[in-house]
């Protein structure tokens, strides 16, 4: 069999969720790797590895730009970039700048949010107030202290100690400033991929739904797989994003 031409082979950019970090990645990006793939794994300030830089100044938009100087300093171009969870708002915010270097984007159960919205216009009232009285009680009033795995659907003792090792807090401000122009972002060829159980609430669900009814460059999966697919089913993440490539 010959070789696959680099052209069909682009990188993929893989950014994570809330309390996350480059290292959820770690089993998906190995596999893109194997076949051939530039994969990147940027960290957002202040979460993961860089949770040493974390304070109460880091807002959505500092993630907006981590993404887009990923992107700029490491030239990347033609990329299949990959959102999951928060990521979605951080990915939908850098479309602004980067949509001529992306091919295509996925939202892995993902936020799509409108511009002008906030993760807490996505998640709605009751989860919005459970985070601040959370951040209120245990996080100094500005960040959202780690959660266990299974909040991820992480149950497998050994994927659930090593996400739990990892795990970081979140500033607050990240989840209540508005993301700015997304039209971009709604307008860019994409996929959605639901997880089931999904952690999204239903109108952000049928949202996607609703687009990839009325956008043919828009597709919509489901995986049967929990929030963290990319930990709990790397194999079936991985094939779904080797379909994006020549969608």
């Amino acid at each position: 069999m010959s070789a696959e031409p680099a052209s069909a082979r682009p990188p993929f950019v893989l950014v994570h969720g809330g309390r996350h970090g480059g290292w959820c990645w770690k089993h998906v990006a190995t596999a893109l790797r194997r076949t051939g793939h530039m994969v990147y794994t940027p960290t957002l300030t202040g979460l993961g590895e860089r949770a040493h830089l974390l304070n109460q100044t880091i807002g959505l938009n500092h993630h907006v730009q981590d993404l887009v100087a990923t992107f700029e300093f490491e030239d990347i171009q033609d990329a299949v970039l990959v959102a999951h969870s928060y990521g979605g708002m951080v990915a939908s915010g850098a479309l602004e700048h980067i949509a001529d270097r992306v091919r295509r984007v996925v939202y892995l159960d993902a936020h799509l949010p409108l511009s002008g919205e906030s993760v807490f216009d996505m998640i709605g009232a009751d989860r919005a107030a459970n985070h601040l009285a959370n951040a209120k009680n245990n996080g100094e009033g500005w960040f959202i202290p780690p959660a266990d795995a299974s909040w991820y659907g992480v149950t497998d003792p050994d994927d659930a100690a090593w996400v739990n090792s990892r795990i970081t807090a979140q500033p607050l401000k990240t989840y209540q400033d508005p993301v700015g122009d997304t039209d971009r972002a709604w307008s860019h060829p994409g996929m959605f991929i639901e997880c089931v159980p999904s952690s999204l609430e239903p109108h952000m669900l049928n949202r996607a739904r609703g687009r990839h009814a009325t956008d043919p460059t828009f597709s919509y999966h489901v995986l049967h797989a929990t929030h963290d697919a990319m930990v709990t089913a790397p194999d079936a993440v991985t094939e779904l994003l080797r379909t994006a490539v020549g969608s």
